[in-house]
């Protein structure tokens, strides 16, 4: 596929993309800038934006930029281009968190197009029960190879750890108080599929792999007509975050907990919502 032109129309879809990335109560702590000279995107930090008292330490705001990373990959991807991905490429500008360069093959042809562009735009969330079984392995497999070429690691919790994962869910949304009326979303689970995403360390540049890890897992489940609904209520209490590790099978820093379930209608009739209107996941 040869490059499209990088135009201001061009651009827009560009950014469009990037900013339908999932954040934590929809702030979208990011902001982008495009350097003429040499085709690449900035995205940078908008703390000011950020839930300071939810997310004090920024691991959060880091997850979303990382998640607006792989967004941007994949629609630099789909115009044809080969995206070029440095995290944290200087020191002396902490805010600047990633740089995406638009380059070619040497024979002069773009990228291949990995189809994930559209799921973009179609990523369906629920809050409501899912049907009473887990997805196959080999599809689990499937999500768990992406997060793998992120940098990050997915595996399915088993029964008993899914029930303590749930109970930190629960303590932790009985400490934020809900008061939307719907029922939390730990008590409606038993029996779904909750994968837990992990990274080796736990620092600025596995949150960042960590959020492109978790947006390409969303866009495959979409793709494969798998709901996804983010558990990160326990990740945002220091003492639960760090129970959350707590009797794990395998090292590591949990970074996001997503229960999986076949694409079905909820009963309240959630759809996707359409492009122009749609209001990106949250968590």
């Amino acid at each position: 596929m040869e490059p499209a032109a990088l135009d201001a129309a061009t651009l827009e879809k560009l950014i469009s993309a990037a900013v339908a990335a999932p954040s934590m109560l929809h702030t979208q702590p990011w902001r982008y800038r495009l350097n003429p000279d040499t085709v690449t995107l900035e995205v940078r930090a908008a703390p000011e934006r950020g839930p300071r008292q939810a997310d004090p330490t920024g691991r959060a705001l880091y997850v979303s930029a990382g998640a607006a990373v792989c967004n941007l990959r994949v629609a630099v991807a789909h115009f044809g281009w080969v995206p070029v991905v440095r995290l944290l490429p200087h020191r002396s500008q902490p805010d600047l968190l990633a740089t995406v360069r638009l380059t070619v093959s040497p024979r002069g042809a773009g990228a291949r197009p990995d189809g994930l562009y559209d799921m973009i735009w179609r990523r369906p969330g629920s809050r409501y029960p899912f049907p009473g079984h887990r997805l196959p392995p080999r599809e689990l497999g499937v999500f768990a190879e992406a997060a793998r070429g992120e940098g990050a690691a997915l595996y399915p919790a088993g029964p008993e750890e899914t029930a303590r994962l749930l109970r930190l869910t629960a303590e932790a949304e009985r400490r934020d108080a809900p008061v939307d009326g719907r029922p939390p979303t730990a008590v409606l689970e038993s029996r779904s599929t909750i994968a837990v995403l992990t990274t080796i360390h736990d620092r600025r540049a596995d949150w960042l792999r960590a959020g492109q890890a978790l947006e390409h897992v969303l866009l495959l489940a979409t793709a494969h007509g798998v709901r996804a609904t983010l558990l990160h209520q326990a990740l945002e209490w220091p003492d639960l975050r760090w129970a959350l590790s707590d009797g794990r099978r395998a090292p590591g820093h949990v970074q996001m907990l997503i229960r999986l379930g076949p694409g079905v209608s909820d009963p309240e009739g959630e759809r996707p919502t359409p492009a122009g209107c749609r209001r990106p996941a949250v968590w």
